[in-house]
């Protein structure tokens, strides 16, 4: 019989992450660890999931995510149990850019959570991929990574850091069976970004971001802008001469 697919979420509570792993457990049964910093969040998310298919095994894990030792302990305990084929990190927050500037301690909780966290638990993970020589490791980054803008350049900052580490682990993986994929998305109507839907921002459905990155993680593709149309807005913004850049107010 046919082992089931082991896929592991970091950061399950999200509404990206949360809608992955329906998708993931709508379409077949799979063997599924929820990583999240709450454990009653997680364990509703988990229920959830066992209603939509009760042929999953849904599991579920609470730990730290901004200590070195937790997060290796977290990704050893998980690996123990048998060999993972995809990790999905979708974990972050989107911070206050005016406190962020005016307050050190926010500025740097903003870049733990957003930068340092995510890459620990992706090069713990791809440690263990590393030796087993397959897996797919699935990262969140965001458009705003490509060119750091006034009105978010600390959370850009993070997410530029993201991008580049994904780049290397590409390139360490490269002729590997290894896949390491980048998702860049735009902004994405989630609890997360309320104070832009409240502003007037046309935001993407969170339904169809998790569609574009689960196919992503099927083809294994490089880079995923979702939705795509921002691949090409980002290619311009990031062209554009600095004396025209410095005087649009984005």
């Amino acid at each position: 019989m046919k082992n089931k697919k082991r896929i592991v979420i970091i950061g399950a509570t999200s509404a990206i992450a949360e809608h992955c792993a329906r998708l993931w457990t709508e379409r077949e049964n799979v063997d599924l660890t929820l990583v999240g910093r709450d454990g009653t969040r997680i364990e509703r998310v988990a229920a959830d999931l066992r209603v939509r298919n009760s042929q999953s095994i849904v599991r579920t894990m609470s730990t730290r995510f901004d200590e070195p030792a937790a997060i290796q302990a977290a990704a050893d305990s998980i690996v123990a149990a048998g060999a993972v084929d995809v990790v999905l990190i979708a974990h972050g927050s989107l911070p206050d850019q005016k406190v962020c500037e005016s307050d050190l301690a926010a500025c740097q909780n903003a870049l733990e959570i957003n930068a340092v966290s995510p890459v620990l638990f992706a090069e713990a993970f791809a440690g263990h991929m590393a030796k087993a020589n397959q897996g797919t490791l699935i990262i969140i980054g965001s458009v705003a990574g490509d060119r750091g803008r006034k009105s978010n350049y600390v959370y850009g900052a993070a997410k530029g850091l993201v991008t580049r580490y994904a780049q290397g682990l590409q390139h360490r993986f490269a002729g590997t069976d290894i896949r390491v994929v980048l998702i860049k998305p735009g902004p994405t109507d989630t609890p997360m970004t309320a104070q832009l839907k409240s502003q007037g921002a046309k935001l993407a459905s969170v339904e169809d971001v998790a569609m574009r990155i689960v196919k992503a993680a099927d083809t294994g593709r490089a880079v995923a802008y979702v939705p795509g149309k921002w691949q090409l807005i980002m290619l311009v913004i990031k062209h554009l001469p600095s004396r025209i850049f410095n005087k649009l107010n984005i």
